[in-house]
């Protein structure tokens, strides 16, 4: 099993898109794009994670997930990707404690 390349993105739900949106540009993440349906992605200015920052419903608990990148998913036996709606491919592992973590290679 290959190394990880590190921390890909931040995604965050939430109830309020722009309240969001403007905390975190508020703490120098720039906009990227903004979506027609209340999510977005942004970025600090020296780089590292995206963050990407979706509305749910108010009966949704918000929820953190980080993503991992990996640079070759071939390399990880037993670990099925499936393709994304926005253009890469993941999978879920989970660690010794149960807790879900995102895998995301690129598309080839």
């Amino acid at each position: 099993m290959t190394d990880t390349a590190g921390i890909e993105a931040v995604f965050l739900t939430t109830h309020n898109w722009g309240a969001t949106a403007r905390f975190f540009t508020g703490l120098g993440f720039v906009l990227d794009f903004e979506t027609d349906h209340s999510s977005g992605q942004l970025r600090a200015p020296g780089g590292g994670p995206y963050l990407f920052v979706a509305e749910v419903p108010a009966d949704e608990e918000p929820q953190t997930q980080v993503v991992l990148r990996v640079p070759d998913e071939d390399a990880r036996p037993g670990v099925e990707f499936g393709d994304t709606h926005y253009g890469t491919r993941e999978a879920v592992v989970r660690d010794p404690d149960g807790r879900a973590w995102t895998l995301q290679a690129a598309r080839v």
